[in-house]
């Protein structure tokens, strides 16, 4: 026979109990009410009977009348012969209490039960079919037996209820409508049967709160949440997939309870986030369009979960700013800062990778960046010279073809140390516009006194550029020499390679010419000097041969 039929009370109007349901019910109703007590099962069958097989620990809402639940059960005699079963059609026996709907020992039995609950229930013939029976089915009467297990309980004043369970110490910002989220679930009926994880899949669950791109009940159990936030949201069918399920997984009429955590947030209308972290007391110059960074960064999603860090790598990232060479978020957020600077930013996926992402970034993901500013520049930059010390008798500037000697400290922009000759207790000694230092060195040098101290920053084209010195300097570092003059000594007049100080030989060309092709190399003077034992003044060095 049709199952429902051994259950529901017979009459008019039964098969339309669902029609009764409101389009949209405005609250959920917690029913606190304690289970009810089972009575003894009596020994002449004359009374209704329940006796509580198995009881759940948790018990956070009992059954009460007007409540609608699904259950499955087993119906059988006395001797054991089953009449029906709701298991043998697969699918629960759905139906309100208290309303008549049911016969009345059911009615009755139902009430108190907790979800997953099991009862055994004993229905004598007055609270049954009575003395007519069910022709065919169930004899007059008949006691009736029902092995009762509660799958799902609400009622049509119930609300989407929400249990937080873990919130973070802090949280600038919780979901609103019209915002984008990302967050992980899984989805269980009321009784604990899991029917969908988004952990099982790997993969988030992305979508905009609160225009109807989600149930309503999710729409209403996501808002006012912060990243990093853990709850259960328990929504009613009515606010979930209604009468019908979602026709694969979710039957009808079930409650659906989410345990959410809620990893990413943002609005389609946000612009980046800065939060300074250290900003140096002294800051002469910020960054601008056009200038080129060095800086270190960790990258993590809102959550925490880091997918790049330029420390694990023990390079800088090097770049231009504002040229399009960087995500749009992180070319506005490099904007303004100082050489030393930490900053947060805070980039929303429009303006990062977008709805794609990249690589171990997930699409819409929002990204965060704790940045170290470890120096930077313009191409268009020159060599900057500050003079902290020149003497009161300062006649005698350094110029090209002079032989000094001085000091020096080296160090990048940040402050890191990178040579110095005062630990190597020695001078550095050179012929200045020799090309034996650096461009901008030779260019930091010029119109130095004997004593003066300066400091010389060098841009990395007037440097080492962008290749600097394996292990020593970094590609595109700008460097600072604090620099103390020593000794000098003047150079020759322009075009001269060496002033012979000793007796000129009426042959000395050809003296000095050792491979007679008629032009005098440097090595060549280097050779006639210490032949002749002549005092030579400084030379200047030149990669090409000098005619004399």
């Amino acid at each position: 026979m049709a199952g429902p039929a051994a259950v529901r009370r017979r009459g008019p109007g039964c098969g339309s109990l669902l029609l009764l349901l409101p389009a949209l019910l405005e609250s959920w109703a917690a029913c606190q009410a304690p289970p009810v007590p089972a009575a003894e099962i009596p020994p002449d069958g004359t009374e209704l009977g329940v006796e509580r097989r198995f009881v759940p620990e948790s018990c956070p809402r009992a059954v009460r009348p007007g409540d609608f639940v699904r259950y499955h059960y087993l119906g059988a005699f006395p001797d054991g012969t089953r009449f029906d079963s709701s298991y043998d059609r697969g699918s629960t026996f759905n139906v309100f209490v208290g309303k008549g709907q049911l016969i009345a020992g059911m009615d009755q039995a139902l009430v108190g039960m907790c979800v997953n609950e099991r009862r055994f229930v004993k229905i004598p013939p007055k609270l049954a079919y009575g003395s007519e029976g069910v022709p065919g089915v169930i004899p007059p009467n008949a006691v009736l037996h029902f092995d009762v297990l509660l799958i799902d309980l609400w009622n049509s004043e119930d609300e989407v209820q929400v249990q937080t369970y873990f919130k973070p110490e802090k949280c600038p910002r919780t979901v609103q409508v019209s915002d984008f989220v990302r967050y992980h679930y899984n989805g269980t009926f009321l009784d604990g049967t899991l029917f969908d994880s988004s952990h099982n899949r790997m993969r988030t669950y992305d979508t905009y709160v609160g225009i109807g791109w989600l149930i309503p009940g999710m729409d209403q159990g996501l808002l006012g949440m912060c990243v990093g936030e853990k709850r259960i949201i328990t929504i009613p069918p009515f606010l979930a997939y209604g009468e019908d399920g979602d026709g694969k997984e979710i039957p009808g009429q079930a409650s659906l309870v989410f345990d959410v955590v809620l990893l990413d947030l943002h609005n389609p209308k946000d612009g980046i986030a800065i939060e300074n972290q250290l900003v140096p007391e002294s800051c002469e110059r910020r960054s601008q369009t056009g200038d080129f960074l060095r800086y270190h960064y960790n990258g993590t999603l809102l959550d925490g979960t880091l997918f790049d860090s330029s420390y694990s790598r023990n390079r800088t990232y090097d770049t231009y700013v504002g040229k399009g060479y960087v995500i749009a978020g992180m070319d506005e957020g490099l904007l303004g800062v100082c050489t030393g600077e930490k900053r947060r930013i805070i980039i929303p996926p429009h303006l990062g990778y977008g709805e794609e992402g990249r690589g171990k970034i997930p699409g819409s993901a929002v990204l965060v960046f704790d940045i170290h500013v470890v120096d930077f520049h313009n191409p268009s930059d020159s060599v900057s010279i500050t003079v902290h010390y020149k003497p009161s008798n300062c006649t005698v500037l350094s110029r090209k073809g002079d032989y000094l000697k001085y000091h020096y400290n080296a160090s990048l922009l940040d402050g890191t140390l990178l040579d110095s000759t005062h630990s190597l207790g020695k001078t550095y000694n050179i012929v200045l516009g020799s090309g034996q230092v650096v461009l901008g060195m030779d260019m930091g040098l010029q119109d130095m006194c004997v004593g003066e101290r300066r400091t010389v920053v060098i841009p990395p084209h007037l440097g080492y550029g962008e290749d600097g010195v394996e292990g020593e300097v970094p590609g595109s570092a700008v460097l600072v020499f604090d620099i103390e003059l020593l000794e000098l000594v003047s150079g020759l007049p322009e075009g001269y390679m060496f002033v012979w100080n000793g007796e000129v030989s009426p042959n000395l060309f050809e003296e000095i010419d050792q491979n007679h092709d008629g032009e005098v190399l440097l090595e060549e003077s280097d050779v006639a000097c210490s032949a002749h034992r002549a005092g030579c003044g400084p030379v200047e060095q030149h990669e090409m041969p000098l005619r004399i």
